[in-house]
Order: C-alpha cells, then sequence, then structure tokens
C-alpha cells in the first residue's frame, strides 16, 4: 500500500493532467461528402460566387445551418488570430466577467498585436475579452490563459470545447493564434466556431462594439475593432480577422439582413480581403433560399460530463495571473500525453526501486543482529 501511495504522489511530478472529453471524429467529411472538395463546390442553376484570391472559404447560412458555397472547406490552415474566436467562446464561458485580475509580465510581454496592458494596471475579465476580440490584443490572451489556470489548461479546454463543436480540424497551440508547429483550422471549423459565438450574447457584444474605453494604469484610452466591415457592411455584427507571415491573411464574419445571418470565413488570403468578403456576403445573400445547399453546419455534440477539479488547482475566481511562473507554465503546455506517462514511469520506477533497496538493507541488517 505505501509503494502504491508513493508511486500516485510521483505521476502528479510529471505534469498536471487535464481531463479531455473524447469524441470520435467520424470518418466522412464533417457537413457532407461535398465538404471533403479541395476545388469550388457551389450550388447549380444560380451565378458562381464571386471569384476569392483565399486558398479556402465557407459561405454559410448560419440560421438555416446551410453551406451555401465552400472552396477547400476542410483544408487545414495556420488560424492566425481567428484562432482567437475559440479562445474567446471556450472563456467565456468558465470565467467571471467582473474578476479583476493584474497580469504578469509574462502576459504583457508577449509579440505581435497588443492592447498595451501593464503589470501595474488592474482590468477587468471583461476589459480583457474587449482588447482580445476588438484589438486582438496577444497580451490579452495570455492574460485570460493565465486567469484561467495557465496556457497547458486552456490549451485543453480550447480543444475540447473544438471537439465539441464538430471542429476536428482545429488544433490549439496559443491561446492568441500566434503560429507554432500543429496548430491548425479550417474555413469550415471557423463558421461553426463564429456560429457557436454568435449565440452567445457576451460574444456578439465584444465581436459588435466598435469603439471602447479601455483602462490604463492612469485614466483610459480608446480602442477601436480591427474589423473594417463594422463601418462599411450594412448588416454586418463582426467576428475576427487574424494575420501571421506564415498563415497569410484570414478572416471570419458575419452579417445579418432580413433575419437571416451570412458568415463567410477565408483562410489563406494575400491580404486586402475586405472587398471581397463583402461580395462573397453579398452572393450568400443572393442566393440563401433559393438554391440547394451543398453541405450543413453540423450541431454541437452533447456536453460531456465536466472533468473533476484537480487537487491544488485553484478556481478561475481567485487566480492572480501575476502569480503564474511564465517558464513553467509554458514547459507544461510543451509537454505531451506521451512525455507526461514517461516522465511518470521513470520516476516511479526510480521511487520503487529504492523502496525495494531500503526493504532489503532492512533485512540485511536484522539478520546480521540475530546472528
Amino acid at each position: 500500500m505505501p509503494i502504491a501511495a508513493f508511486l500516485a504522489s510521483a505521476s502528479l511530478t510529471s505534469g498536471t493532467a487535464y481531463a479531455t472529453p473524447t469524441y470520435a471524429a467520424p470518418s466522412t467529411p464533417v457537413g457532407g461528402e461535398a465538404m471533403g472538395s479541395r476545388g469550388l463546390v457551389s450550388p447549380a442553376g444560380v451565378k458562381k460566387p464571386p471569384k476569392s484570391q483565399a486558398t479556402s472559404y465557407v459561405i454559410a447560412d448560419v440560421t438555416a445551418g446551410q453551406v451555401l458555397a465552400a472552396k477547400d472547406a476542410h483544408g487545414k490552415y495556420l488560424p492566425a488570430s481567428t484562432l482567437k474566436t475559440l479562445t474567446a467562446l471556450t472563456l467565456i464561458q468558465k470565467l467571471d466577467k467582473d474578476l479583476k485580475v493584474r497580469p504578469s509580465k509574462n502576459a504583457c510581454n508577449q509579440e505581435g498585436s497588443a492592447v498595451g496592458l501593464s503589470p501595474k494596471a488592474t482590468y477587468k475579465v471583461d476589459d480583457l475579452f474587449k482588447a482580445l476580440m476588438m484589438s486582438s490584443g496577444n497580451d490579452a490572451a495570455m492574460a485570460l490563459a493565465e486567469t484561467n489556470g495557465g496556457v497547458a489548461k486552456t490549451m485543453s479546454d480550447m480543444n475540447a470545447e473544438a471537439k465539441r463543436l464538430q471542429a476536428y480540424d482545429t488544433v490549439a497551440k496559443t491561446p492568441s493564434g500566434l503560429d507554432k508547429p500543429g496548430q491548425s483550422s479550417s474555413a469550415y471549423d471557423l463558421a461553426l466556431i463564429a456560429r457557436a459565438g454568435l449565440a452567445n450574447k457576451d460574444f456578439f457584444r465584444y465581436i459588435s462594439t466598435k469603439t471602447a474605453k479601455f483602462p490604463a494604469p492612469k485614466g483610459h484610452y480608446e480602442i477601436s475593432n480591427h474589423n473594417k466591415l463594422l463601418w462599411r457592411y450594412e448588416g454586418m455584427v463582426g467576428v475576427k480577422n487574424g494575420w501571421t507571415t506564415k498563415a497569410q491573411a484570414s478572416f471570419v464574419g458575419a452579417a445579418t439582413r432580413g433575419g437571416h445571418t451570412i458568415v463567410v470565413s477565408i483562410m489563406r488570403h494575400q491580404g486586402g480581403f475586405w472587398d471581397e468578403v463583402a461580395e462573397l456576403l453579398d452572393w450568400g445573400f443572393s442566393v440563401r433560399g433559393k438554391a440547394a445547399p451543398v453541405g450543413t453546419l453540423v450541431d454541437p455534440l452533447p456536453e460531456a460530463q465536466a472533468a473533476p477539479q484537480q487537487a491544488g488547482s485553484a478556481p478561475a475566481t481567485k487566480v492572480t495571473p501575476a502569480a503564474q511562473p511564465p517558464m513553467l507554465d509554458t514547459a507544461a503546455s510543451a509537454q505531451s500525453g506521451y512525455t507526461r506517462t514517461v516522465g511518470s514511469v521513470v520516476i516511479g520506477g526510480g521511487l520503487l526501486f529504492g523502496l525495494i533497496w531500503l526493504w532489503y538493507g532492512i533485512r540485511r541488517k536484522r539478520g546480521k543482529s540475530r546472528l
């Protein structure tokens, strides 16, 4: 019994394991057979969608759950900051928006786009979500991840949410969408994530806000939404754009007219896509209800039973991001299930060997004392 206890405690030293619900990916393309095509798929009897420089895109009527046209819908590409849609959708459900946090230096020093967080200032989680979705703040993404218990836990939560939505092309490796090997999404998945986000009132509020006052160490300053179509396109309610050198431009946007919401998601575009997206949205509204859809937007899977909270992990409402150890957190996020298993076996085996050697020594000593 003591040996078992020692081995159980040893397994905890190899990194915190977070239970992720298991969902089996289907063997056929999600959304219908046509969604597996790498080329353009559009309905017969209507004009084809306007040309786009995007390598991959989806035009969908999210109100009806129908894909109106697609090109390489399930092609896996780097999502850049469009991944923040999954970050927001996941963490809005977990964090108290009125919770006040002080960001760590690690969060404040994130590379790329930033809202300008300061470790000397205190922010509400609500402010951080605005910074995430309006200003595409990588610093806000890290601060939210730390508030949720760290990067490793947040990646586990995000990937579980992606699987629940049946967004099987999506693998999150960073909360911000900054490029990392193995990270991916697809135009189809971005449409699924956007649809789920639009149904959440706080998500909807963040993506549709044009300008907002943002806290500073002294006073505040104004931030504005990076989605230019909020000012240009009739009925636009927003969602998110992204860009990195490797990913190139990506975007997922939603507009509502006549009681229906059309979503357009594009990936791997050279840039300057705003007019193209507007034309794709126009096409979606023009053919909606007049042509047979080429696919469907699948519904989320039933909620899996929540995993029990790990011993020693603080609830989100008590987390202070500044107290997070960034280096250890980064190392933990880089661990795989395989490395954790190997670590557990090595440490546990070492302890077991030590206990056997100790037992042998005691028996030997007792044997000598009897002579």
